[in-house]
C-alpha cells in the first residue's frame, strides 16, 4: 500500500461526549516525494478516490500513523463519514468515548491539539492504468487518476500542504 502524507491543520471539536475531528485531502495539488537526482511528484486527479468512496460497502479507516492496530473511525462502524468534492476529499470522523478512552485515541487527540500531528496522508493502491508518468521540470511527474482508498492517517510530517485535520 502507498502512502501520500499531506500537511495542514486538523479540526478537533467537542459535542457533548464525542470528539469530532475533521480533516481535508486536495485534488490538484502536486507534492515532491523525492527532490535528490531526478525529482519525482505526485498530483491527485479531481475524483481519484472515487471507486471506493462511492461505494457504500467499501470500509475506509482513519488511523493514527498508518497503523490499523491504531484505529479512530471507520466507514462501516458509522464513525467515517466522507464527501467528494472536485477540489479534493473531506472527511468528518466522529470518536466516541469508548474509543477517546484509549491510549492510541487519547495520544492521536493530544498531538492534533498541540499541533505536533496535523498532516492527513491517504493510505491506497493504484490499480493497473490508474496513473500517468510524465517528464516535466527535469523530473517526473505522476498524475493519479484511480487510487484505491483504504484509509486515512493522521500524521506528524506529510507531502501534501494542503490537506488539513483538525479536531473540534
Amino acid at each position: 500500500m502507498l502512502f501520500a502524507p499531506v500537511q495542514g491543520g486538523l479540526e478537533l471539536r467537542q459535542e457533548g461526549s464525542t470528539t469530532v475531528i475533521v480533516g481535508w485531502f486536495p485534488y490538484g495539488e502536486v507534492a515532491t516525494l523525492s527532490d535528490t537526482g531526478r525529482p519525482r511528484r505526485e498530483v491527485f486527479a479531481p475524483g481519484a478516490f472515487n471507486a471506493r468512496t462511492a461505494d457504500p460497502e467499501a470500509e475506509i479507516h482513519l488511523l493514527s500513523g498508518h497503523d490499523f492496530n491504531r484505529p479512530l473511525a471507520s466507514r462501516k462502524g458509522g464513525s467515517l463519514t466522507l464527501q467528494e468534492t472536485p477540489e479534493g476529499l473531506a472527511f468528518e470522523a466522529r470518536i466516541p468515548p469508548e474509543v477517546t478512552d484509549t491510549t492510541h485515541a487519547r495520544d492521536a487527540l493530544a498531538l492534533i491539539r498541540s499541533g505536533l500531528a496535523v498532516g492527513l496522508s491517504p493510505g491506497f493502491r493504484v490499480p493497473p492504468n490508474g496513473a500517468t508518468v510524465e517528464e516535466r521540470d527535469g523530473g517526473l511527474l505522476r498524475t493519479i487518476r484511480e487510487a484505491q482508498l483504504f484509509e486515512l492517517s493522521i500524521v506528524t510530517r506529510p507531502a501534501y500542504e494542503a490537506a488539513q485535520v483538525e479536531a473540534r
